[in-house]
């Protein structure tokens, strides 16, 4: 096995130091004796298999080492002093990365899930060879996880298929990728995946007879136009058929991509005189033609796409690049970060340029400290496909899919987001909601007199940037009022839970609290809480722990216990479309401040004399609620059964580009879906902009919904949104 991977390395590197590599096989070998895997083979053949990859990736033979030496310092006696003293300070830094990152384990808690990511791209911001180890690493765990159990090997699967296969692919290292996502389908869905595979093999002589045809006939044709190209048949790989299969709800028969056709020739203008020969024999699918050479995908991936009516009018996939594109679309980022002698074999401005999204994904986690919210937002930016879309002056902006303008704003600059007031898509006024399509032209509307962004904004926009700029803002422009904010926050919450304010948010318990959650003192725990940066579920029960550690014998009194004197604890139905959880017969009236809609997140306020008040989740007016008294906020649910013919009070707000006829395209909505309108106020500014606040009966959130998604399709609408007294 060493011998294999010495020759690997001469055969891409003839100048390498392989005696380093001797060096770090022979330590690794004494480091780990008597240490074996489950697999009954000695322990040496992982390291060996991982340095493997690493070589077939063509790594400079630092990494390779590195590879060789990746266990030592977690599994043995050896030290990251013993390891820099012999092979060097670069090596021991890249094994010191790997030993950190630790032991990643799928968990389903995201607190440790997302901390494990945040080392993870830490590792990778410090050097980009740390990750590509690891990836190494966990490819050969996968292909040795038949020797683990099923339980285990499952959960191995899992977080493959969640988390390091998407890094590969973020990386553009498709040759990991695809191997994980096939390796990890045969144990999270071993009957599905069995059953794939067997589907494939029947068909595979059919379809590699057909795809010969197709190859001779291409090779005739570019022989013509005196191409050099180097043509194969490309077996579409199980995962993706699967995915195909499932989430698009087709049939393994009403899959026809098989098989795809890879052409790789010489030079640039190969590839677009391959196009053109391509659809002279057969004609290209309407749309489905794609320039990832003039725009790459953020993992660098380079290549022209185009679906043809191929022989026998079946869909046929065609993908034409260059042999250096080739490469890249292989070996990703591996592919360009060469070193040797311990220096980068690339350009550093372009290497900083394709390592961008790690720079603004590392900046942007320091800000966000909920786990849950880190994870989604890494969901969107690090996993999901890209949207491609043009500045008026013709500058290609990369977003994730599903932006908005808002998102296309920020990405511009911050200034530009926070006085946005509207956008044009390709010249037409569309709502701040409006998804970005691939090719959309878009012009920000912006103002001098805005008021800054909007705290709704942070759940219109999609991506993390966009996000922790909004934040930004709000933590810098508005701290005072943060700070009220977050005490209000906290007291309410304190109050709901039956706890004493002045006891239980004593200034030494949020002062502690604050350090754990990387908030500088108590003003800063509140702000942050205000503006969103840090949530309840951080503060409450670390404030908790530290209030019960001085009140041993407190217990929490249930709020309930001091207004509802009857022991049962059934929930019984009251005629107004509201259960009150505990609390029998009582008086029920929907608050005027709020006005809430069945599907809306709702609680009840114990008024006196009046029953319970029911509000909104988030009204302000329930915020602020400063009574004394514990216990005064209760549990609430929507019965659907009760409200089906019920109608509610909601009101809205329209802003648009003032014309003539708005008033009556907006009324049309209205009459077509039989709302009752109770109200209307409207006027118009000197900047040719019209507000108009509308008083509707609906019968739920829904229907709400729908209605404003109508108005934002009326030409002039720059944005609709609900709103409260």
């Amino acid at each position: 096995m060493l011998e294999n991977l010495l020759l690997m390395i001469e055969q891409y590197n003839p100048d390498a130091n392989l005696e380093l590599v001797i060096k770090a096989y022979n330590y690794a070998y004494n480091s780990h004796e008597g240490q074996y895997r489950k697999s009954g083979e000695k322990y040496i053949v992982h390291p060996l298999e991982v340095a493997k990859i690493l070589a077939e990736l063509e790594m400079d033979v630092h990494t390779i080492t590195a590879g060789l030496l990746h266990d030592v310092v977690e599994d043995t006696k050896a030290t990251f002093e013993d390891i820099e003293k012999q092979f060097g300070t670069e090596v021991a830094e890249l094994v010191d990365g790997v030993t950190k990152l630790g032991k990643l384990e799928y968990k389903s808690k995201e607190e440790t899930q997302a901390e494990n990511l945040r080392k993870m791209f830490m590792a990778m911001g410090k050097d980009i060879r740390v990750i590509l180890i690891k990836l190494a690493d966990r490819l050969h765990n996968m292909r040795t996880l038949k020797y683990m159990s099923e339980e285990k090997a499952k959960e191995k699967a899992t977080e493959t298929i969640e988390i390091f296969a998407p890094i590969a692919h973020r990386l553009g290292i498709s040759r990991i990728k695809w191997e994980m996502e096939d390796i990890a389908l045969r144990y999270i869905d071993p009957q599905g995946y069995y059953e794939l595979v067997d589907k494939v093999s029947k068909k595979r002589r059919e379809r590699e007879a057909y795809i010969e045809g197709v190859i001779n006939l291409l090779n005739e044709r570019i022989s013509e136009a005196s191409i050099d190209g180097d043509i194969k048949g490309r077996a579409k790989h199980f995962y993706s058929i699967y995915r195909k299969m499932k989430y698009q709800n087709k049939a393994f028969e009403e899959i026809y991509d098989l098989m795809a056709v890879r052409i790789l020739v010489d030079t640039l203008k190969d590839c677009y005189g391959v196009v053109g020969i391509v659809h002279t024999i057969w004609k290209p699918m309407p749309g489905r033609f794609k320039d990832y050479i003039a725009m790459p995908k953020p993992n660098m991936y380079q290549s022209l796409h185009t679906t043809v009516l191929g022989p026998d009018g079946e869909p046929l996939e065609i993908q034409i690049r260059t042999k250096d594109m080739h490469r890249t679309a292989e070996f990703g980022i591996a592919a360009h970060w060469k070193y040797k002698e311990g220096k980068i074999d690339s350009d550093e401005s372009d290497m900083e340029k394709k390592l961008s999204w790690l720079r603004q994904m590392m900046e942007w986690q320091k800000d966000v400290s909920d786990p849950k919210e880190f994870m989604e937002s890494l969901k969107i930016d690090l996993f999901t496909n890209q949207v491609f879309v043009f500045t008026p002056k013709g500058d290609v902006v990369e977003l994730p899919a599903g932006s908005t303008p808002l998102d296309f704003a920020y990405k511009v600059h911050s200034d530009v987001g926070n006085s946005c007031i509207g956008a044009k898509i390709d010249g037409r006024i569309v709502p701040l909601e409006y998804s970005l399509k691939n090719g959309n032209i878009i012009e920000v509307l912006t103002s001098s007199n805005s008021n800054g962004p909007s705290r709704d904004w942070i759940n219109i926009v999609k991506s993390s940037h966009a996000k922790n700029k909004i934040r930004q803002w709000f933590k810098k422009e508005r701290r005072e009022e943060n700070i009220e904010k977050g005490k209000e926050i906290l007291e309410r919450e304190t109050k709901r839970q039956g706890y004493p304010i002045s006891d239980f948010l004593k200034h030494k318990y949020l002062t502690q609290v604050a350090k754990v959650v990387t908030q500088g003192n108590e003003d800063d725990l509140y702000a942050a809480l205000g503006y969103g940066g840090i949530t309840l579920s951080q503060v409450m029960p670390r404030i908790k722990e530290k209030y019960e550690v001085d009140h041993p014998k407190v217990k929490e009194e249930k709020p309930l216990e001091k207004i509802n004197n009857t022991k049962t604890q059934r929930k019984k139905i009251n005629n107004q479309g509201v259960r009150v959880k505990e609390i029998d017969n009582i008086l029920i009236r929907f608050a005027k401040c709020c006005n809430p809609l069945p599907g809306d997140d709702i609680l009840g306020y114990i008024t006196k004399g009046r029953g319970v008040s029911i509000h909104r989740a988030d009204c302000p007016n329930v915020k602020s609620e400063n009574d004394p008294i514990h216990g005064r906020l209760v549990e609430v649910e929507w019965d659907n059964d009760k409200n089906k013919d019920k109608s509610f009070e909601a009101e809205v707000q329209i802003k648009a580009i003032d014309r003539r006829g708005l008033f009556t395209d907006v009324s049309r909505i209205f009459a077509d879906e039989k709302i009752t309108v109770n109200g209307i106020n409207a006027k118009t500014s000197k900047d040719g902009s019209a507000i108009m606040n509308v008083v509707l009966e609906v019968s739920s959130k829904e229907q709400l919904k729908s209605i404003m998604n109508q108005i934002k399709r009326v030409e002039g609408v720059m944005d609709v949104f609900r709103i409260f007294n």
